[in-house]
């Protein structure tokens, strides 16, 4: 398979390159680290390296006429808190915004027509969409958004056949979470959420979440009563 995913330096994204590099699949791997990127290429042969900032729709790299995708994962994406909302940091938002949710549809335009019929389209989303969560007024926000896209373009791709699956993971053991300074419950290993993504692709899963009590858990505190959310959340902060 010819693979395109984006983050691929670190992370989740890293993970699934090595993965499906090891499988034998030709990998274009995306990163703004050129040292990073180059170790991936210096280490595996069917590893490409792409290096450039997501956020510059002018820096996308141009596939080639003809050049299909099996699987194009988009992955790529940060994550800052707002600690205090009436001191609204409106600078950090955007940055927030445009790396989780407009260099997604920088990327949409970029390459969704190269995925072939039949081929996957994944986007990493979060399970933080599922809910308003205290400090995630940027986080959530974006993420919630990029759910939202993908189960759109899961619906209008069809006729397409272009597959779509979004991915809601939980916490997960990343340089991202490792600047975290609260408990993360049911945290899991790169290596175990990389496995569950793998595998719900190639199930071809819509939804890829996990671990699942934990979804489970924040599916159903969605169907709380606002008033009763915003008490309990509000204990949280």
């Amino acid at each position: 398979m010819n693979i395109l995913i984006t983050g691929a330096t670190s992370g989740i994204g890293k993970a699934l390159a090595v993965n499906y590099s090891a499988a034998g699949h030709q990998i274009l791997a995306c990163g703004r680290s050129k040292n990073k990127l180059d170790a991936l290429e210096a280490e595996y042969d069917n590893i490409q390296p792409l290096c450039f900032d997501l956020t510059e729709f002018d820096n996308y790299p141009e596939l080639k006429d003809g050049e299909e995708l099996d699987l194009l994962i988009l992955n790529a994406g940060d994550c800052e808190y707002i600690d205090n909302p009436l001191h609204f940091d409106a600078k950090m938002f955007e940055r927030v915004i445009n790396i989780n949710l407009i260099s997604i549809g920088y990327a949409l335009e970029k390459w969704l027509k190269h995925i072939k019929p039949g081929g996957r389209l994944v986007v990493v989303s979060s399970s933080a969409g599922l809910i308003p969560l205290p400090r995630a007024e940027a986080y959530g926000t974006s993420k919630a958004a990029l759910t939202y896209l993908t189960h759109t373009l899961a619906a209008t791709l069809k006729k397409s056949h272009v597959n779509v699956s979004v991915v809601l993971p939980g916490f997960v053991e990343t340089p991202l979470t490792d600047r975290n300074t609260f408990s993360m419950p049911m945290i899991v290993t790169v290596d175990e959420a990389t496995k569950q993504i793998i595998t719900g692709i190639e199930k071809g899963k819509s939804e890829i979440s996990f671990p699942k009590v934990f979804i489970f858990i924040m599916k159903c505190l969605r169907l709380l009563p606002s008033g009763l959310w915003q008490r309990l959340a509000t204990r949280m902060t």
